[in-house]
């Protein structure tokens, strides 16, 4: 089996398995992220993208970012997933929210925490839980 550029990094299981699900069921990727969009997120998420991307190339993992948002891209329907991958990448000691109630984590992001705001769409997915 082919190596990811991503394999070797802590949250590398969860990467794949954010792209899997993504190719097995994208319309509820689509319907996660169109349940969890608004203004004001927009712009927290933005914020939280900037912040988790310079953090992902500080700690030089710009190549697993950038394979892994290849892999993503695919389908059109990637936007959240990109950000949950970003965080990913960028974060070693977030993956633990994937796991989490939708509700915590959107409390978390709502609260201003940059990985929660970037997971909180995957989380819902993952968990089959369409808002």
């Amino acid at each position: 089996m082919k190596q990811t550029a991503w394999a070797d990094l802590p949250n590398a299981k969860h990467i794949d398995r954010i792209l899997a699900d993504l190719k097995r069921n994208p319309d509820r990727w689509a319907a996660t992220r169109n349940a969890t969009r608004n203004a004001a997120r927009t712009d927290a998420w933005t914020a939280a993208r900037t912040a988790a991307w310079t953090a992902a190339r500080t700690a030089a993992r710009d190549d697993a970012w950038n394979a892994a948002w290849n892999a993503a891209r695919t389908d059109a329907r990637n936007a959240a997933a990109s950000g949950a991958i970003l965080a990913l990448i960028a974060y070693d000691d977030c993956a633990y929210l994937l796991d989490e109630k939708p509700e915590h984590v959107q409390m978390l992001a709502l609260l201003g925490n940059e990985k929660a705001i970037l997971l909180y769409s995957a989380c819902i997915a993952l968990q089959k839980e369409i808002i």
